[in-house]
């Protein structure tokens, strides 16, 4: 192909061969708007990309009309001829760019050379949600371009390729196979809780009808579209109620209610009793004075007074939680620790301490002087009948029992999505500490990843809980289909670790070699609480499908 010629034909967005190397350049940036807004039949030499952020009527690209949609996203290819015609008396608002498209092509001396025909499709439209995404992106853009300075105009291009990303992610959601894109609209409801959602534009999202999307989300999930939006919404409402300072507006602005009194009474309807009464239920003073603790209370929606946070001993619960817990309690690995967490828990005064039954004597008594406490074993009680006692005990037991219905759930369904995957392959959890291999299998791993999820064993020993040491001889021959990796966080053990990765023995695995290895942190596996079995099902799920439940 010489420096003139062209690419014909069109850009398969599925295809990353055909994606790589694609650049785009913004030639012109137009906000137009007004009622009965027209634009007469035009040919294009560059590419256009017609955003409607609001408006009723048709686009035309060539011969092919569409019904205008607000937030979709028309695509008119180089040299065709495109049209807007607007309702009478609609007021439409919308975004006009021209641009170029180039892709890098060649052998040794790669060059690029321009773009012409499809590149987004030309039959239907894009509609991007949440639907705020594109309009600040758009504002940006023909901001930086009126600038007078050379750099702020340069960021305009940045940003129309911030764009030109989050249309090109839709058009890719609507060409996969159906049950995937079931799944992607299900995950786009979970992240944007937010957002104002209908059945409309979540069917839009698939090309299905309102009828027959609602028909087929309910077959897959047992339950209707909206009725499951409304359950995300309450149960991220009832975490945001446990909060300190929160108001009732804002916790309903951040579930997608901009009528505060309409949220409440939906609230009311939905769990039966008022926002205002589940608040001050939920917004008890309660310490939680280990990490396990913590684990208790977040399935029972109650976000703890007090808890030991940290970033690097702690990290998921600091990351997720630090904002919203007011007393970060001590949480090294120093002797002094608990000496320090009873000061700083007799400095803040809880109204109740969460603790384990196995701490000292010595601590039982001094936490006794600062608040009543409630014990809870790890001895010999199950992960559920820890939440269930947990629960007995602060009263809220119906809030348990609704979680473990919803995990029921939630593991069957990784449970098939994993058999799909894996079909059958072994698995294996590997423990390195030190310069040793262990074969390893604790409660959680136990019940979880081999009980509930029921993966199949690359070995099977006399005992469910287990740490076998392996020689890498006798790793090698189990010939295992995914390998799963636990590494003690320490220098000697990081050494061996790396050394390990580099033996042509490890290398040759048929786990390595396939890329079904997978490295673990301690938390959640080797935690052995509710939430912390929740996320061993998710995470199982992320790593070896690429799934979520």
């Amino acid at each position: 192909m010489t420096r003139g010629e062209q690419q014909s034909g069109t850009i398969n967005l599925n295809d990353d061969n055909m994606m790589e190397g694609l650049m785009f350049r913004l030639r012109d940036a137009t906000c137009l708007q007004g009622e009965a807004l027209n634009i007469h039949p035009q040919l294009t030499q560059s590419h256009v990309l017609i955003y409607v952020r609001q408006g009723q009527g048709s686009v035309t690209i060539d011969e092919t009309s569409h019904r205008m949609q607000p937030h979709a996203v028309y695509f008119c290819p180089a040299d065709n001829t495109f049209s807007v015609e607007s309702n009478p008396a609609s007021y439409v608002e919308l975004y006009l760019f021209r641009i170029d498209i180039y892709q890098e092509r060649g052998g040794f001396k790669r060059r690029l050379h321009p773009v012409q025909g499809e590149l987004l499709p030309c039959r239907g439209e894009v509609v991007v949600l949440p639907t705020d995404t594109l309009v600040p992106l758009c504002e940006s853009m023909l901001h930086d371009r009126e600038s007078h300075d050379p750099l702020e105009r340069f960021r305009s291009q940045y940003t129309f390729e911030q764009f030109i990303y989050h249309v090109m992610q839709f058009y890719r959601l609507k060409q996969q196979p159906s049950s995937s894109t079931l799944e992607q609209v299900r995950l786009h409801m979970e992240r944007h809780l937010d957002q104002g959602m209908t059945i409309e534009q979540l069917a839009r999202m698939m090309d299905l009808s309102p009828k027959y999307f609602g028909d087929v989300f309910k077959k897959h999930y047992g339950t209707s579209p909206m009725d499951y939006l409304t359950e995300l919404r309450m149960n991220r409402a009832k975490l945001l109620m446990a909060r300190p300072n929160l108001k009732l507006r804002d916790i309903a602005h951040q579930v997608g209610y901009q009528d505060e009194f309409y949220f409440s009474r939906k609230f009311k309807k939905e769990i039966g009793v008022a926002p205002t009464v589940y608040m001050k239920r939920k917004r008890r003073r309660i310490a939680a004075y280990s990490l396990n603790m913590i684990g208790l209370l977040l399935p029972l929606r109650i976000i703890p007074y007090a808890a030991p946070l940290h970033p690097k001993w702690t990290a998921y619960y600091y990351r997720t939680y630090h904002a919203d817990i007011p007393v970060h309690l001590r949480a090294y690995r120093q002797h002094d620790a608990s000496s320090s967490k009873i000061q700083e828990l007799t400095e803040h005064s809880p109204e109740l301490i969460l603790c384990p039954a196995e701490a000292s004597s010595k601590e039982k008594e001094q936490l006794e002087r600062i608040a009543p406490v409630y014990y809870i074993s790890a001895q010999g009680l199950s992960w559920r009948e820890q939440l269930r006692l947990t629960a007995e005990l602060l009263g809220e037991t119906e809030e348990a029992e609704t979680w473990l219905g919803k995990y029921e759930q939630q593991v069957n369904r990784a449970r098939e999505k994993l058999h799909a995957a894996v079909q059958g392959g072994t698995c294996l959890i590997i423990r390195i500490t030190r310069n040793a291999i262990y074969a390893y299998s604790n409660r959680t791993m136990a019940e979880i990843f081999y009980g509930d999820l029921q993966m199949k064993p690359a070995v099977v020993y006399r005992e469910a809980i287990y740490e076998e040491r392996l020689s890498m001889e006798a790793l090698v021959k189990l010939d295992v289909d995914y390998l799963l990796v636990l590494v003690q966080q320490e220098e000697e053990t990081l050494q061996h670790w790396e050394a390990v990765q580099h033996a042509p023995s490890w290398q040759e695995m048929k786990a390595v070699r396939l890329r079904h290895l997978y490295r673990l942190n301690s938390d959640p596996w080797r935690h052995y609480t509710a939430d912390a079995m929740e996320r061993v099902v998710q995470e199982t799920l992320q790593l070896l499908s690429g799934n979520r439940p």
